[in-house]
């Protein structure tokens, strides 16, 4: 199992200071709040110093330009939708989209197309970089879960001790799907693959 390495710690002091634009007063039930997202993305950058692969997707998400501004609860999707060589359809685009899950824990997971998710990963490796604004604890964590028993297009991590607060993440990496197809010898177990990569990454604030 992928153990939890942290990259960097920053203070709850700072990180709470120059991230909060609004004060949370419970759970999952506070009402929806706003984040400084360019301020939130940085911290995310800083999170990432030492890890290459994280840095880049962090660097592409800013290049990207895009904003958002509601923070969500577990479970939800994140607001920015990843890009990839595959996309949605026959070319690149818009992808799928990373999502907090809050049923035994708090998990990061994506979701998407085309085809569903191959069960072996073997090849490929999703990530979530993340980094909590308000106790400073940050990570990546590989998103290796996958049971075409319960949700074909979904991928998972193992639950991560994030801690409560404000959260911010960033889902980046290569991914391998499949989809059914006629038995041949190109394909002897009945389904075509193909690996995605994702250019601009999922990026996403939930409360926890």
């Amino acid at each position: 199992m992928h153990r939890l390495g942290l990259i960097r710690r920053f203070t709850a002091a700072i990180a709470a200071t120059t991230a909060f634009v609004a004060v949370f007063a419970g759970h999952a039930a506070a009402e929806p709040a706003t984040i400084d997202w360019n301020t939130a993305t940085q911290q995310l950058r800083k999170a990432a110093i030492g890890n290459p692969a994280a840095e880049q997707a962090v660097d592409r998400l800013l290049a990207s330009g895009q904003v958002a501004t509601q923070v969500a609860v577990p479970a939800q999707p994140f607001q920015i939708p990843a890009q990839s060589d595959i996309g949605r359809g026959d070319g690149p685009g818009v992808y799928g989209s990373g999502v907090a899950l809050g049923y035994d824990g708090l998990r990061f997971g994506f979701f998407g197309g085309p085809g569903t998710i191959a069960p072996d990963q073997t090849g490929a490796k999703l990530q979530v970089l993340w980094i909590n604004l308000s106790n400073g604890r940050s990570g990546t964590e590989v998103l290796s879960e996958h049971n075409d028993a319960t949700v074909d297009t979904t991928i998972r991590t193992r639950p991560v001790e994030t801690g409560g607060g404000l959260i911010v993440g960033a889902v980046y990496g290569t991914l391998l799907h499949r989809w059914p197809v006629p038995v041949s010898d190109a394909n002897p177990d009945g389904f075509q693959y193909k690996l995605a990569t994702i250019s601009v990454p999922s990026f996403g604030s939930i409360y926890n």
